[in-house]
């Protein structure tokens, strides 16, 4: 019987502000360590980029972007399920079975599972949240020494007080979800 080639795939930055979404997809070679896998939210930042490095040095992973235009013009589930796609196809190998974390899955997408909270259960998409989550808050941190005025750097996008107070105060960015209801609201006064 040939070897099941498994990839996981998650995408991180859904609920975001800022910023693009971003999905990675993984397929583990062998020497992966299991135990330091979990669901990227659980990690410290830190620890996550320690463990994103050993993910990568020991998988193959493609990364899989949608813009901040694509989220405004499809709407963040297909800007989402965009970036899967673009992800899963930019692997050296093809999986056999791609398990994704929630409950949708990218178009034309054969041999697949959704999962729910896939993150927390199925370590192979935890290390796709973790290889997506350490790259998208690269992007909102470089974004933030241009940006310094919405705390980008700390919140990497998501709707804190702090991003909120720059929002009010400093308005709208190139960078920010125009179709999201505090953002929009800001553009709408």
């Amino acid at each position: 019987m040939k070897n099941l080639i498994t990839a996981g795939v998650d995408e991180v930055g859904r609920g975001c502000l800022a910023g693009p979404v971003v999905s990675a997809a993984v397929i583990f070679k062998k020497g992966i360590n299991l135990k330091v896998l979990k669901d990227s939210k659980q990690i410290k930042y830190k620890n996550r980029i320690e463990i994103a490095e050993h993910i990568k040095n020991n998988s193959y992973y493609a990364l899989g972007i949608a813009s901040v235009d694509e989220i405004l013009n499809f709407n963040i589930l297909q800007a989402s399920l965009l970036s899967m796609k673009r992800a899963i196809e930019r692997l050296s190998i093809k999986p056999n079975l791609t398990l994704i974390d929630g409950n949708f899955a990218p178009k034309g997408l054969k041999n697949y599972r959704t999962i729910i909270n896939g993150d927390e259960k199925i370590k192979v998409i935890s290390a796709a949240s973790i290889i997506a989550k350490v790259y998208r808050d690269k992007i909102m941190i470089k974004l933030s020494k241009k940006f310094s005025n919405y705390a980008w750097e700390k919140n990497f996008g998501y709707g804190t007080k702090a991003h909120l107070t720059g929002l009010k105060k400093f308005g709208v960015t190139v960078h920010h979800r125009k179709g999201f209801k505090p953002v929009h609201k800001i553009l709408s006064r």
